[in-house]
């Protein structure tokens, strides 16, 4: 499978005054696409993750590489894809552009974890394989 995509539009909430996006507000958009990929992508929204299964998915380690700004009415368009799926973590590479320019890089690492314990926890094995369906091709356990 592809890498899940979605469109986000540049507001003027994400703006400094040069209009430009205020790096922070990136790291907020690169959240939303995490959280979009789990409700749309692997049919399990953060409300059922955190207050039914009693599960999150923090950042464990973040790096963004930040190639060109971007600008109040821009829309980015934004692929999140797996690269290495662990017993209890993944690595995913999100990506921003406009127009075909890519904005910014994203190499991340999440962790499941149960809320009431904070113990990281393995995944169960349906999200595994809707996890799978945007890994790379070609990526094995490590």
């Amino acid at each position: 499978m592809a890498a899940f995509e979605m469109q986000q539009h540049v507001r003027f909430q994400h703006c400094d005054p040069a209009a430009m996006v205020f790096y922070p507000r990136y790291f907020e958009m690169i959240n939303l696409t995490v959280e979009e990929w789990f409700r749309i992508g692997l049919d399990w929204g953060f409300h059922q993750m955190h207050e039914i299964d009693d599960r999150g998915i923090p950042t464990a380690k973040i790096a963004v590489d930040f190639s060109a700004p971007s600008r109040l009415g821009d829309v980015l368009d934004w692929s999140l894809e797996v690269k290495r799926v662990g017993t209890s973590s993944l690595d995913v590479e999100i990506i921003a552009s406009c127009e075909g320019e890519v904005r910014l890089t994203c190499r991340s690492t999440l962790v499941q974890f149960v809320k009431s314990t904070g113990r990281p926890v393995a995944w169960d094995g349906l999200i595994r394989d809707r996890i799978r369906a945007f890994e790379e091709q070609g990526t094995a356990d490590q």
